[in-house]
């Protein structure tokens, strides 16, 4: 795990891309983990900009502003397609 700034963590590169079964313990598990109240890693701002078209349309312009992203899904989704969450998989290679 790197950390560049006191707010930035970045995952390390795998040594190889994830199965599709890895992914989804990945995800599930930090999904879990943001459900159950844990900081995030992407910021606020950034998850509304990411979110922005998604919270126009439930909420309404004005609203989009101040209103959060509440699907720890979602979230966990965006955190592991930027490489900001800090779990990997340990290959167990046969």
């Amino acid at each position: 795990m790197l950390r560049l700034s006191v707010d930035v963590i970045v995952m390390v590169k795998p040594i190889r891309l994830h199965t599709r079964f890895e992914r989804a313990r990945i995800i599930g598990a930090r999904a879990l983990q943001i459900g159950m109240g844990a900081p995030l890693y992407a910021g606020e701002e950034v998850l509304r900009e990411a979110f922005k078209e998604e919270l126009v349309s439930l909420y309404g312009f004005e609203e989009a502003s101040v209103r959060f992203v509440l699907d720890p899904l979602k979230i966990a989704l965006y955190e592991y397609e930027h490489e900001l969450i800090p779990i990997d998989i340990d290959p167990h290679e046969d």
